[in-house]
């Protein structure tokens, strides 16, 4: 019986401490570790801001889906660091050459800053391969940041809110950006040009059982006119259209996003 109560005071005092810390947000913003060409994209990204909007606080397991090259990979890993835990769900190694790349990339970023990542725990979630990220019902707080469109364009959208949702606590909460379309944007215009309506990525989020809690504009631009030719990747940071035209775009920016806070029903 002493045990017991011993062992329960010590997690008792554990939880106290979590929830007392704060996330070192200076350190993952600005630190040594964030080039000076992903530090300044913080202005247009809203990192914390977006972070604090979805819920994050120490002590949290947070699931980020298709971490990609690692972006928001240098903030999480950092603030969860010693208080709390990061899956970073990747794409499978045998998902062909273009994931293999990109895993690539992400393992090597993650080795090179090991001392500074601390335990990234790096899952797979890439359909029909890879469909459990995390053990069912573990994770706190699941984010993807500017995914959604790849997924409708490889026809297995429906198949990554499922993994998500299986994924998250009850209660636990799906935070999502993604660019955003014109309301009544045709699917085909959306898979092509990367902007996806908010009533079509809701109604994703509601197929797989998700409520939407919340809805902020703290990632939206009105510059951004959604009509390029070239898609998204016309404006920064992918600048792909008309050199010629490159100061236009800039000044413009990133694209107009929709920031949506989903929460898993406690039942």
């Amino acid at each position: 019986m002493k045990l017991i109560k011993f062992t329960f005071l010590i997690s008792a005092l554990a939880l106290t401490s979590l929830a007392n810390a704060e996330l070192n947000w200076d350190t993952a913003l600005t630190g040594t570790h964030r080039s000076e060409g992903n530090a300044a994209r913080n202005a247009a990204r809203h990192p914390k801001e977006t972070l604090q909007f979805f819920g994050l606080t120490p002590g949290m397991t947070v699931m980020e889906v298709a971490p990609g090259g690692g972006w928001y990979t240098e903030v999480l890993a950092v603030l969860l660091r010693d208080q709390g835990t990061y899956l970073a769900a990747h794409g499978t190694p045998n998902g062909g050459a273009y994931t293999r790349r990109s895993l690539g990339g992400f393992l090597r970023k993650l080795g090179e800053n090991n001392d500074v990542y601390g335990d990234v725990v790096v899952t797979e979630l890439q359909p029909p391969a890879a469909l459990v990220p995390a053990e069912p019902g573990t994770v706190d707080l699941a984010v993807a940041f500017r995914n959604v469109h790849s997924w409708m364009r490889a026809d297995q959208v429906e198949t990554y809110f499922s993994a998500i949702f299986d994924a998250v606590k009850p209660g636990g909460v799906f935070g999502l950006v993604q660019h955003r379309a014109k309301p009544g944007t045709p699917l085909d215009v959306m898979r092509k040009t990367a902007y996806v309506t908010e009533e079509q990525v809701i109604e994703y989020a509601e197929l797989a059982g998700f409520e939407l809690d919340a809805r902020s504009e703290i990632n939206a631009n009105s510059r951004d006119t959604k009509d390029y030719p070239g898609g998204v990747w016309t404006l920064p940071p992918s600048l792909s259209g008309d050199e010629a035209d490159r100061e236009k775009y800039l000044a413009i920016g990133e694209s107009d996003r929709m920031t949506l806070r989903f929460r898993k029903p406690n039942s």
